[in-house]
């Protein structure tokens, strides 16, 4: 990808810094056409036998093509701690520019809720208004990269993620469905496959991938790394309402060409069956099966712009059919007598789409989010939910709304910055707040409502980086809610890295 410079520097900076690699032979093996770096509306061309060479802007399309032509993982973070690729793309980086990669990222979390955690704290707020904190340990994540080149332009990458420190089934207690215990099914919710694919790649501009693929609709699945985010937990609101980490077997193509990166992707459709009223159709791009029920397809687009320095600006939406896309596909086409059957012309068609940025300069990380999507024929929906599954199916019989939004803001200071010792170590200390507003669901008129789904989350913190590839996180939230219904403020610890070992 090119020797990206994440922070400001000179000509003469560039020199020294391109010296230094030269004196490494896997440098010299992985530079034979050089780099780019951004300065002053200018392109420096970086070649480690030769001078820096200053080329006017005028060029950028060819020197983003030759730049674009290797794949580096520069160790100067361009975030907070952290590049900003695309997770689809992350697998890519190598730190050295081996043939094999691997790496991967992780985070270990501990948090205190100061709200009771009864399945009925919402249908009887009062009751449950003094009950005691409860506190609890988590891996939520997990991971292992294995990236290989092939040579030729042929590449294979993986991301195999381990969440919640184990395998296999779980027990939950199920308040949608009367405070229930019962046996998770759902397949894939603690060891699971997020990407796996082989890549042709014919020029910059043009790549190919099929196989298991992340969907990169929203901010968080585009950028689902610890470092992409201050909070110790992954952003609440679109980790409610979409699948998060989006991902799924299709086919993509993308590429980058000056300052737009695209992509398109077909992949296997939602299940309907799997859409509820507190994750909308965040379940939906699961299976309780050993196989992916693709009866149906979804179709996801995204673009990219970073032409400012310092900020990029991104677009990204999906359209898929969601019904008939659950297993045994009985309930579409025609019956024994060859009459149409009653729920033949049900698509539940959803369309999802969001605006996302992220902004790194001048010391302060700033990203943002809106999402918000419509799910066609969702009260007949949830009356065939409700109606049709049997107990001991994989399906919740709660209703799935018609829409459903999530809106949020972060910004982070690095007081280090400005403090010469802790600066020239690399060191950062990132004071943050952060804002989201989300409802799981927005009911159609002949739906009822159900107002707690309705979440303001407000967080502040800190996340001290010692090293650029590791972030310790403390913070403080709170979750309002509707007046009737009690507020929830916690307190969480986390520390993260992200990085690749070969």
């Amino acid at each position: 990808m090119g020797v990206f410079c994440c922070q400001p520097v000179g000509i003469c900076q560039l020199g020294k810094f391109l010296n230094a690699l030269s004196a490494f032979p896997r440098v010299q093996r992985f530079l034979p056409t050089g780099g780019y770096c951004w300065r002053f509306g200018a392109v420096i061309l970086l070649h480690p036998k030769t001078k820096p060479i200053r080329v006017m802007a005028t060029n950028l399309k060819t020197t983003a093509g030759i730049a674009l032509g290797t794949m580096l993982f520069c160790v100067m973070p361009a975030g907070a701690g952290a590049q900003d690729y695309s997770a689809a793309d992350s697998v890519q980086n190598h730190v050295k520019g081996n043939r094999l990669s691997i790496g991967g990222y992780g985070e270990a979390a501990y948090t205190r809720n100061f709200y009771s955690d009864n399945v009925f704290r919402y249908s009887n707020p009062q009751k449950y208004k003094n009950d005691p904190s409860h506190g609890r340990f988590d891996i939520p994540h997990a991971v292992i990269y294995i990236g290989y080149d092939f040579g030729k332009g042929w590449s294979m990458g993986s991301e195999i993620e381990f969440e919640h420190t184990g395998t296999g089934t779980s027990q939950e207690k199920e308040f949608t469905e009367g405070g229930e215990w019962e046996q998770e099914v759902e397949k894939g919710g603690e060891v699971e496959l997020e990407q796996f694919w082989l890549q042709k790649t014919f020029f910059p501009e043009l790549n190919v991938r099929a196989g298991h693929i992340v969907v990169p609709v929203g901010l968080t699945n585009a950028r689902h790394e610890p470092l992409n985010y201050f909070t110790v937990y992954r952003p609440e609101g679109e980790a409610t309402i979409l699948p998060c980490t989006w991902h799924d077997t299709g086919i993509s193509i993308w590429g980058r060409s000056g300052d737009f990166r695209y992509e398109v992707q077909m992949v296997a459709g939602l299940d309907a069956f799997l859409f509820n009223r507190e994750n909308w159709i965040q379940k939906g791009a699961g299976s309780p099966y050993e196989f992916k029920v693709a009866n149906k397809y979804g179709f996801a687009a995204r673009i990219d712009n970073y032409t400012i320095p310092g900020l990029r600006l991104g677009l990204s939406g999906y359209l898929g059919r969601a019904m008939h896309n659950s297993f045994p596909h009985e309930l579409e086409g025609k019956d024994e007598n060859n009459n149409t059957k009653t729920y033949d012309k049900i698509k539940g068609n959803v369309a999802v789409g969001s605006f996302d940025f992220t902004f790194n300069k001048y010391n302060v990380v700033a990203r943002g989010n809106v999402d918000y999507g419509y799910v066609g024929n969702a009260a007949v929906i949830s009356d065939i939910k409700r109606n049709n599954a049997a107990n001991s199916a994989p399906y919740q019989k709660t209703p799935v709304g018609k829409n459903a939004i999530s809106v949020g803001v972060e910004a982070g200071y690095d007081v280090f910055s400005q403090i010469e010792g802790l600066r020239s170590k690399e060191q950062k200390l990132y004071v943050f707040g952060h804002y989201e507003y989300y409802n799981s669901y927005m009911p159609s008129k002949q739906q009822p409502p159900y107002e707690y789904t309705k979440k303001i989350r407000v967080a502040c913190g800190l996340n001290y980086y010692p090293i650029p590839q590791i972030a310790v996180k403390a913070e403080y939230s709170k979750r309002f809610l509707r007046s009737q219904y009690n507020n929830e403020p916690s307190v969480s610890l986390g520390v993260a890295y992200e990085g690749f070992f070969l």
